[in-house]
């Protein structure tokens, strides 16, 4: 699943099990009432397999209406290039239109090309009574509060996470591959990340994975937010079977507001 490579948060949902009826889940983590994004913002990233680039990943951002209601239509885009495009052609694209307020999802799209393999689904949530319908397999009861993979990481970007100190997890439903799959991080720490844009003040948070066909260990994802009200994504790391894989931001724009924890250019 080429995607891991190019879109490394899917694998946190692609190796996560089911959510089973016995299972306890924790609170849903209250939101802020201002977005710590907003219309026009644009993350850029390179996908790094030790010293070689292998990809290019990026997340816009637009305010549109969807349905009557005013949206953030997300885009998040992977792809190989050079070498690894030469190997493997792909090309996979998520979308998410969620929901200025609650962000909640209303649609997400999913186009998947890799290889000869090509996958494409549109799934439509209904929040009142907590069913979604997939193109691909119908409709379907989910979980109240359930979220897309897109929505679900701008959701983890609204919670305050000023008073953190370590240990806090984080907990979200989301809908993934016509599954519900429960979606769990752990806040670590606060560190310095240095990247070709310079360093970062930085949120460090491990997500657990399902120890097995990808990652060798639980904690074997590691991502780190921007320390400041923005919670921009800086790099993203995971350990794998096949060996370590990085994807750091190399540009941003028309975010929210200012980048105060960038420390130094280069």
């Amino acid at each position: 699943m080429m995607i891991l490579l190019l879109i490394p948060v899917a694998a946190v949902f692609s190796q996560n099990q089911p959510l089973t009826k016995t299972q306890a889940k924790p609170p849903l983590c209250p939101i802020l009432p201002t977005p710590a994004f907003k219309d026009g913002e644009e993350l850029n990233y390179l996908i790094h397999y030790g010293f070689i680039t292998g990809g290019t990943a990026s997340i816009t951002l637009k305010l549109e209406k969807f349905g009557g209601m005013d949206v953030f239509h997300a885009v998040g885009k992977g792809q190989t290039t050079g070498l690894a495009k030469k190997l493997f052609h792909v090309v996979d694209i998520y979308e998410s239109f969620f929901d200025i307020n609650s962000n909640f999802p209303l649609k997400s799209k999913r186009d998947i090309t890799e290889g000869n393999y090509k996958y494409y689904n549109e799934v439509y949530f209904n929040h009142l009574n907590n069913t979604i319908k997939s193109q691909k397999s119908g409709e379907h009861k989910v979980p109240e509060n359930i979220l897309d993979m897109v929505s679900a990481f701008f959701y983890v970007r609204r919670i305050d996470l000023s008073k953190y100190k370590g240990g806090e997890i984080i907990y979200v439903d989301t809908y993934f591959g016509d599954e519900v799959f429960p979606f769990y991080i752990i806040f670590k720490n606060r560190e310095v990340v240095s990247t070709e844009m310079g360093k970062f003040r930085c949120l460090r948070f491990v997500p657990i994975v399902e120890p097995g066909r990808i990652f060798k260990e639980s904690d074997d994802m590691t991502f780190w937010l921007s320390d400041d009200e923005n919670k921009v994504p800086v790099r993203i790391k995971f350990d794998m079977i096949v060996g370590s894989f990085k994807c750091d931001l190399v540009s941003y724009k028309n975010t929210q507001y200012d980048m105060v924890s960038r420390l130094t250019e280069k």
